[in-house]
């Protein structure tokens, strides 16, 4: 029974995340944003417990506060993202949930290329001028 019951909490959750975000290509942008937010939060993981390099603690190493905090963020970026598409939605249109969803994924890309400058890892100045030229344009 139990098994039916998960698989029905599924089924719900699906069908209202199709008929929130609709065609194929919104949905594929939620997936990327999502792999973004895994990714980042992961290299956040690895820059205070491996190099001890986070500005999110005192100490720069690992913190389950600092990681509590990065958790819910990244559910009120999900919270505001269907919002978004709410609005959407109210005024018959198209824009306002792509528009925050490609947003928040360059604050994830910028804060996963920062994760590894933090590492050491050398950052090519093409894809730094490419990151200044996209926060210039979410502005």
């Amino acid at each position: 029974m139990k098994e039916y019951a998960f698989s029905g909490i599924v089924a719900i959750i699906s069908s209202f995340i199709v008929s929130l975000f609709g065609n194929p290509q919104t949905i594929t942008t939620l997936f990327v944003l999502i792999s973004l937010m895994v990714m980042d939060y992961a290299t956040g993981v690895i820059v205070a417990g491996v190099f001890k390099n986070s500005a999110k603690s005192c100490t720069g190493t690992l913190s389950s506060d600092a990681g509590l905090k990065g958790l819910a963020k990244k559910g009120v970026i999900i919270f505001v993202v269907i919002a978004a598409f709410l609005l959407d939605y109210l005024a018959n249109t198209s824009v306002i949930g792509m528009a925050t969803m490609l947003m928040f994924c360059v604050n994830e890309i910028i804060s996963l290329i920062e994760n590894a400058g933090l590492m050491g890892i050398p950052i090519p100045s093409k894809l730094k001028k490419a990151i200044e030229v996209l926060t210039e344009k979410n502005e």
